[in-house]
């Protein structure tokens, strides 16, 4: 179905006059950089803990794994989930406690469990009966959470089908679990990133309501709900605030359990920093491809390899502004790179003035989340994203 262009007044995602700022201290900065205001994360993990008290936060550092953001929010009381062992390098080289950590990632080698084990990590996910044994073996005795599937419906990024098992599944692993020795804690869900619909939360808390009353009818008494991320930031398409979100999540919690709520955890990537971050960008080129196109293809120096993976099937929509006057056109945008991969929009249109040349910066807002963090490597020679934080 045809959609109007996208176009949107820049005050929705940040101030003239802190714009200005962003656009002097990057004026002299090669291109493409991204620039994080740690103010930005700061207050949203405040509002995280206002919004929902009850519940523990474990930042995922895979969202964005800067040592300043690692550092801050550490100071503000944030715990870790961690999806490898260099990630847990990173928060040990820093001074941050094995006991704040969280492995998260229920794909593991044996080798990455015994050294978790043996850094003292003390909270381990799983979902599959291969990976249990190994935790038994190799972090004996620990606490362990169960992750299930969910399907993900009403999500921009769905993380549905390759992590968790089905709740049967996860019941005789429950079992199993104390045969081996382990501490069988909780559940654990993720109900997809930028999740629109509210309600899938309800539906992943049921799920876990009947696990608890069924392991408990073994003498299983379980202790934690991880109810994941999937807090939305601040995208093309508007979304609900973060104060509806964490009173529906709450009343579900309290339809199923009562006042009998467990210790509930939260795992923000998203939803905690990717308002902090706006990716300044050089426009390249501008291209007809025919006389009778009626879109003009604009290209900038960032694209799908150099951290902005996440158009793939334009499913994450970065709001894009670029300071000029002038009547705004529908455009085609893509990356540099010599992949025919590398289109960030061509179905959903954006506009751009018209007055756009070779040259002008583009800013991409809302790119302090998986972008760089995803960059390539060395993709057709271009270097990562590099990073800048905002004073």
């Amino acid at each position: 179905m045809y959609k109007e262009p996208y176009h949107f007044p820049l005050e929705r995602f940040i101030s003239r006059e802190r714009f200005n700022h962003l656009k002097d201290i990057t004026k002299d900065m090669e291109t493409p950089v991204l620039v994080v205001d740690l103010e930005v994360i700061r207050n949203r993990y405040l509002e995280l803990n206002k919004c929902l008290p009850y519940a523990q936060i474990y930042y995922a550092m895979k969202a964005n794994p800067n040592n300043e953001i690692i550092n801050m929010l550490y100071e503000l009381g944030s715990n870790f989930d961690v999806a490898s062992r260099y990630e847990l390098d990173q928060l040990l080289a820093l001074g941050i406690s094995p006991k704040r950590v969280s492995y998260g990632n229920t794909i593991k080698k044996k080798q990455d469990i015994e050294y978790f084990f043996k850094h003292g990590v003390e909270l381990f996910a799983t979902d599959s009966e291969y990976d249990l044994k190994n935790l038994a073996k190799y972090a004996p005795g620990s606490k362990v959470f169960f992750r299930i599937l969910t399907e993900g419906t009403g999500a921009d990024w769905p993380l549905s089908r390759k992590f968790g098992s089905h709740p049967d599944m996860i019941y005789n692993l429950i079992l199993d679990s104390v045969d081996m020795g382990l501490i069988p804690w909780g559940i654990s869900f993720h109900v997809g990133s930028q999740q629109r619909d509210i309600g899938q939360w309800d539906d992943a808390v049921a799920r876990c309501k009947y696990l608890f009353d069924a392991v408990a009818e073994q003498g299983i008494e379980l202790q934690m709900i991880n109810i994941g991320g999937g807090f939305p930031a601040n995208y093309v398409d508007p979304t609900l605030d973060l104060e509806q979100y964490s009173s529906e999540i709450l009343r579900f919690l309290q339809d199923d359990f009562g006042d009998d709520i467990p210790q509930i955890i939260l795992e923000p990537g998203r939803s905690l920093v990717a308002d902090a971050g706006v990716i300044v960008s050089e426009i390249i080129l501008v291209s007809k491809k025919s006389k009778n196109n009626i879109y003009d293809w604009v290209y900038l120096d960032v694209g799908k390899f150099g951290g902005l993976i996440e158009t793939i099937d334009e499913s994450i929509k970065f709001p894009i502004f670029v300071d000029k006057e002038g009547m705004r056109e529908e455009i085609i945008l893509a990356g540099p790179t010599c992949d025919s991969m590398d289109i960030l929009y061509e179905h959903y249109k954006y506009y751009l003035p018209e007055t756009i040349t070779p040259g002008d910066r583009a800013y991409i807002f809302t790119t302090g989340a998986y972008t760089q963090s995803y960059s390539s490597v060395n993709f057709n020679g271009f270097p990562p994203l590099k990073s800048h934080i905002m004073k």
